[in-house]
């Protein structure tokens, strides 16, 4: 009989690389937020896979960038602290990217003492010298890693990524139950939808200095009641998240709303509102309360 495998993936790398893409394909379930633009995942968020001799638990993790806000330093403890637990360490890369951005931060991937699995994303964008250029450069980074080149988008490797985390993965228990598939709560994906429309739906900086509460999410056998504030750092952001008669925020809770009756597979009653909380994303009682480890 098979032996038992289990162990902790921790997906990192910098912004707008497509860490979400590749753990929602890994997962097969759209579980972190994915749009052009970066800086989308802020917390940890767990993607559980499981099979009958094996259980996965992927953590995607915010972007790497240098901290200039209580908030950043937050989005930096969780992608440092997803090297200390894991078991394999998958760093993402792309085909674009500056590959010394953030050396201090390659520098923590280098010393750990788990295998190291590089990804060089978004292949389908660049020509087979370019790629084996970036692979060569990555060698001498980052020696001691496995180099797989993938497409996301284009399903292009995954298969392969995956068998080879397989291989890494350490004999051991279940740490979930088999049929959990995240560690987070209802009201977690829920503010992520809604946050994931407000970046779809508005420009410049009005998506980076909103943030999401459920208030309320109560359900019942046929439908879900949800209240969710979203919270912005100036009058002037609530306006432009409001629109016009309210035809902005109308637009973006429809697009929600749909999204999160696909998620729940269930009909929803969303109410939107828009609160003022001047700098929250400097102060700590603020930050806490949506969930950011401070």
């Amino acid at each position: 009989m098979e032996k038992h495998k289990s162990g902790f993936v921790s997906i990192v790398g910098n912004p707008n690389v497509g860490k979400s893409t590749i753990m929602n394909m890994l997962v097969g379930e759209k579980l972190s937020i994915i749009t052009s633009k970066s800086q989308t995942t802020r917390h940890r968020i767990m993607g559980i896979v499981n099979g009958e001799d094996f259980q996965i638990v992927y953590s995607d993790t915010p972007g790497v960038l240098k901290p200039n806000s209580m908030l950043h330093e937050s989005m930096l403890n969780f992608a440092k602290s997803a090297l200390v637990d894991a078991d394999i360490i998958l760093y993402i890369s792309d085909v674009y990217e500056t590959i010394d951005k953030n050396i201090e931060f390659i520098q923590y991937v280098k010393e750990t003492n788990v295998p190291v699995i590089l990804v060089i994303n978004k292949v389908d964008l660049a020509n087979q010298e370019k790629i084996e250029v970036l692979v060569d450069t990555w060698k001498g980074i980052i020696p001691n890693a496995l180099i797989i080149p993938t497409s996301a988008t284009e399903n292009f490797n995954i298969t392969v990524l995956f068998d080879k985390i397989l291989e890494f993965l350490p004999e051991g228990p279940a740490f979930y139950p088999k049929d959990q598939l995240t560690d987070k709560s209802e009201r977690f994906f829920v503010s992520e939808i809604i946050r994931e429309k407000i970046l779809m739906n508005y420009k410049k900086e009005v998506p980076y200095a909103a943030e999401v509460e459920i208030e309320e999410f109560k359900e019942s056998e046929k439908i879900i009641h949800i209240n969710a504030v979203i919270y912005v750092e100036r009058d002037t952001q609530k306006g432009i998240i409001i629109g016009h008669k309210g035809e902005a925020l109308k637009k973006t809770g429809i697009m929600a709303r749909k999204d999160i009756e696909a998620f729940f597979e269930k009909q929803v009653f969303l109410s939107m509102f828009v609160k003022v909380d001047k700098d929250w994303k400097n102060k700590k009682q603020s930050l806490k309360k949506f969930g950011y480890q401070i």
